[in-house]
Formats: C-alpha cells, structure tokens, sequence
C-alpha cells in the first residue's frame, strides 16, 4: 500500500513536515498548496526535497471553483489550471485536485461539468498530467462522490478521474456501498479521515476536527472496504484538519497517521481477502488477558513510604531480584514490583519524576506478535542490557517515555517471577482482600489523548468507551477508558486541560503522561475498608453533604448509608447494578490509590463521584508519612 498523508495533517515549516512524514515511514505526500506557497524555494526546489526524503508527491492540491462558470469566469480558470499545470510540472507530480465548486456564480449541471472536465483533461493530457474531481461535503452543486462519479463518467476522458474522501462521504451519512460499482482505474486517489460525531455546520466540522482513522465515529474501515473491493492500488491518503494537530508535534502525529493507516488498512485487508492489499507483515491485534504488573521507581524515603503503603494495603514482599535492587510484592496474582536501581530506565525516570510508576507489564497472548505488530505500527522497542540468568522480555516505548513488557505463558516468560527473584511465593500464600488490577489511569495533557487511545486500540484487541467530562473545583478534565473485549483489563486516558486542576498538576510534574491511580477490584468493599484500615492504611474522608445527596439520588436498605458514611465509601449504579469505592490520599506528585467493588453489569468508573473525590483530596493534602519533595 502506497500510505500518504497532507502536509497540511501536520504542524510546522515544510521541511519539518516532510522530515516528519520521510521519519514516520510514509510512501508519498500530498503537497497543500499553502505549504508549497509560504515556502521560500522554487517548485523545482521543492519537488527535489521531497525525493531527497525518500517521498513520492502523491498528489497537488487544491484547486477550487472550476468548473460551470459562465464566461468570463471560465476562461481564467483555465488560465488559472494552465498555471498550476506549470508549477505541477516543475514539482515532478502528475496529478491535481479539483474539488467541486462552491462558486456563487457557479451555473450547476452534470453534462456542464462534465464538458468542462473533458476539456480540462485533454489539457492535462497534452502535458502528461492528470486531474481528479472530488466532490466536497458542502458542495455547491455536487455534495455527492455519487454525482461526481457521474461527472467523470460522462467527461469520458483518461486523464480524468474520480478522487474520494471518506470524511466527505461519511460525514453526510453516505452509504459507501456504491463505491463498489466504480472501476478501479477510474478512482485517481483516495483520501481518509476520521471524526468524532458531533452534529455541527458541515465545512466547519471539517476544518476543525478531522482525525486518525480509529480516532473518530465515521465507519472509515466500511469506506474501505467498498474502496477496497474497486480494484483500486494506488495511493490511499490522510488528508486531516485538526485544531490540535496543528499546534502539535510533527513527528508525534505524522507517526500516529501512520499506525492509524497501517492498521485501517491491515483490518480492511482481513475482511476483504480478494482485495490486492500489499501491507508488511503484521500480526492480528493482540489479546490482552490482563495486567501482568506495575513497575515503580523509588528511592529513598519515597521507597520507605511506598514500602508502607504496599504492606497497608496487604500485599507481602515476596521476592528481591537475583542480580538488581529490585522488590516483588505479591497480593493473590496482583504484582507490584518496586525498582530502587540508580542506573537504566527505572533509574532515569525516578531522577526526572521521583516516586512514579515507570514500567506497565501486559499479559498478552503472543509477546511475539506484540513485539511484530508494535513495531511494523512505528512503536520503537525497548531493551536493557541482561544481567546472569534475565529473560529477554519483549518490550517497547510508548508514548511519553512509557514503557511496556509483553509476557505471556506459551514462550515460557511467565516464569521470569521464580526464575529471576529469590524466593518463590504462590497465589494462594499472599491471599488479602484485594483481587485484581480494576484498572490503571493514565493521565496527560488533553492533546495527547488521541494519540494514547489510538496507540492502545491499534495495537490491542481492546476498545475506546465514550468520552465523559470530569469537573474538578479549578476545570475540567476528559475521560475516555479503554477496555479488552472481555471488560477485564481496562486502563483509563485523563485529559487536563490546565495544571491547575488535580490531573494537570500531576500531568505537569509528570513532564506529560504518567500513571497517575491505581484501582483494585475486591470482592466485598466493607471487608476491604476494614482490613485495610487495621492495617493503617489512611481512607480519604468524604463530607456529610455527599452521603446526604446519595440518599435523595437512591433508595437504599435502612443500614447502608450508614456503613457507606461511616467507612468514607463512595456508590454509584448503573441500570441497578452497583458499583463502590474509596480512595487514599494523594502522594508524591499527585499518585493515589483507588479500592472497588463493581457488579458485573455496572461498566463505569464512578464518573459522578470524581467532583467529590477530587475536592477531598485537595482539601485532606499528602498522605501521612508521604516525604516532602
């Protein structure tokens, strides 16, 4: 597959850009025209930077307003044409978007247009170009990739073709199903966006927030498929407008085009096998059957402290490292492993960040594929020298200056518990009362969000719920969790928009993104309150006023407020099914800990009791025993 992108997808100068898009690995580019303008070289000069990064010029773009105008209207667009045709030939590419008009004075009619796109590609053809006709969402005239098939149909020209734009057949709720009837060779070029579904005008929609494929609502991978179902080989194109793309990272959002394109087109490649699909090897996505461990680095007194907060919480230091100042604490199959290292990676994050969790550890089925399919996706790999006796653990960087491992039992890694700690604990000899990772939170700034939902969808059987908004006393953060097919493992995206709310604080002390809570699941949360409490573990107080609201919002046996209050036990429900919950304080840099009980049916994460939460943790500060930093 040929994978191009816009450089007006991404932010920057041109040459950023194309160093950006040569780096994430693309095939060719689309140069916008404002890009080609605002820069400072000839089309000669240009054209041969792009070859020089290793990129094809996949596609000229935009030219507007063409065709149906009376005269004199039509002979300067001609004129206009013949002058990019110009600079298309000094650029070194054959092809040029004509997208359809929205012209005031634009006559309308089929056989009109189709008679001026004949003539334009005779044109075309005397120089060895070609010309695509798209038809735009908000078209004056044409608004329907249907009607400009018919119009290129009709101009019966070779050097005319079709271009298609999912966001513009999609975003007027467009079946694709009729794409399939086009041939192939008549489609000149396909382009592909993703968007949220928000109901708002068409063009500004568009403009604003376009996204990666899978970072949206609109049903790209049906758009795809019919596409793919033409015959259709050549390039297949992210043309994005985004608010947030714009101001981002070059390098961070061309590679997420990347992984976004790579996996659209591996999942269209699997549900339409006769289709000609030419993609690297890539594994499924992989199952992800758990949350294997969560990796601190501490030192110090934060290492003290955190050694404290593990055994209140009832886990037992089962295991140390044969060759490594490194701790394994086991509660049931729950491991935390703590990483006092001074050098490697734990080392480097607990010098920049303190008390943090440095490494996620991912029960997968296939650490293999994992590794394959992270990598053939743009994910770089991670490794640290081994020392006597380590197993090579498949692992890569994530976003942020993350870190994951992949273990899984067929290839033997699982056993890295007993082969490489002294002392060999089982499940049944750390029983407490918690039993399970509920699920991890991750926190960033907000316009990392896309980036980590896709990274983890890409990459995993796993799916985005949809997004909610948190109030916090000082803004408002936005939540989206995402969650394996079987609803056990499921990690939570939280996005800040300003340091001052209690994520963002975290988010900025945290350089980024960075596991900010971490949520046990037990089987009964009262038990569980009380066994924790005896072991000095410190519950976050909730005011009087919040038990007072839940009795208005709920009926409850005559008994249960009373233990919810008295415990500082948060409740929720969801269609009946309830759902419990209580916290710790904060600690260093904002992390804290999180106990629940969740019915089967209740699929949430208590989303009304996050206000509440948050004001009482600002209000109680550092837990005790928490160092100063």
């Amino acid at each position: 597959m040929k994978a191009s992108i816009a450089t007006v997808s991404i932010s920057g100068n041109l040459v950023e850009k194309l160093k950006a898009i040569s780096s994430a690995g693309f095939y060719g580019v689309e140069i916008f025209e404002q890009d080609f303008i605002a820069h400072d070289g000839t089309p000669r000069d240009v054209g041969n930077m792009v070859r020089d990064f290793g990129l094809e010029i996949t596609l000229f773009q935009p030219f507007r307003d063409f065709e149906c105008l009376p005269e004199p209207l039509r002979s300067k667009a001609f004129d206009r044409m013949e002058r990019k045709f110009d600079v298309m030939q000094e650029l070194g590419t054959d092809l040029v978007l004509i997208c359809s008009s929205v012209h005031p004075a634009s006559l309308g009619g089929i056989d009109r247009a189709a008679d001026d796109l004949r003539e334009l590609g005779q044109r075309a053809a005397e120089r060895g170009l070609r010309v695509g006709y798209e038809a735009l969402a908000w078209g004056r005239h044409v608004n329907d990739h249907r009607d400009a098939w018919e119009i290129v149909r009709r101009a019966n020209h070779p050097n005319t073709g079709l271009i298609l734009d999912s966001f513009h057949t999609l975003g007027r709720k467009l079946s694709p199903e009729s794409i399939r009837s086009i041939p192939g060779d008549r489609i000149f070029f396909v382009q592909v966006a993703d968007a949220p579904a928000i109901e708002m005008d068409l063009l500004y929609w568009s403009r604003h927030f376009r996204n990666m494929p899978g970072e949206g609502d609109l049903d790209v991978k049906h758009f795809m498929q019919a596409v793919a179902a033409t015959g259709y080989d050549g390039p297949v194109s992210l043309e994005i407008f985004n608010d947030q793309f714009r101001g981002g990272n070059p390098s961070t959002v061309a590679l997420d085009g990347y992984r976004s394109l790579m996996a659209l087109m591996d999942d269209v490649r699997r549900v339409e096998p006769e289709a000609s699909i030419d993609l690297p090897d890539l594994p499924e996505r992989v199952v992800v059957e758990g949350i294997e461990f969560i990796e601190f680095a501490a030192r110090g007194d934060e290492l003290t402290f955190l050694s404290d907060l593990l055994m209140q919480l009832g886990f037992s230091r089962v295991g140390i490292h044969r060759n490594k100042a490194i701790a394994l604490w086991q509660q049931g199959n729950i491991r935390i492993v703590v990483n006092s290292e001074t050098a490697g990676h734990a080392g480097a994050v607990w010098s920049a960040k303190g008390l943090s969790v440095c490494d996620i550890g991912l029960r997968v089925n296939s650490a293999g594929d994992a590794l394959r399919r992270a990598r053939t996706l743009g994910a770089k790999p991670f490794a640290q020298p081994l020392g006597p006796g380590e197993l090579d653990i498949p692992a890569i960087r994530g976003l942020g200056g993350s870190v994951f491992h992949f273990i899984d039992a067929e290839s033997g890694l699982a056993e890295v518990w007993h082969q490489e700690f002294e002392g060999k604990p089982t499940a049944a000899a750390t029983e407490g009362p918690l039993k399970a990772f509920d699920h991890i939170a991750q926190t960033m700034n907000y316009q990392d969000m896309l980036s980590w939902s896709l990274f983890f969808t890409s990459l995993f059987q796993m799916k985005k719920l949809p997004m909610i908004d948190v109030v916090d006393p000082d803004g408002l953060v936005r939540s989206q969790a995402i969650e394996s097919e079987d609803r056990k493992t499921k990690i939570t995206l939280n996005g800040a928009e300003t340091h001052r709310t209690l994520a963002g604080s975290f988010a900025a002390k945290h350089f980024g993104a960075a596991v900010q809570h971490l949520a046990f699941s037990t089987e009964d949360v009262f038990d569980a309150a009380e066994a924790l409490s005896s072991n000095g573990f410190e519950i976050l107080p909730i005011p009087g006023n919040y038990y007072a609201d839940l009795a208005a919002r709920f009926d409850f046996p005559d008994d249960l407020l009373e233990r919810l209050r008295a415990a500082n036990i948060l409740y929720d429900e969801e269609n009946g099914a309830p759902f419990f919950q209580f916290y710790s304080r904060q600690t260093a840099g904002g992390l804290f800990i999180e106990i629940v009980q969740r019915d089967a049916a209740y699929s949430g994460f208590g989303a009304p009791n996050a206000p509440f939460r948050i004001a009482a943790q600002k209000r109680a500060g550092l837990a005790k025993g928490m160092p100063a930093t």
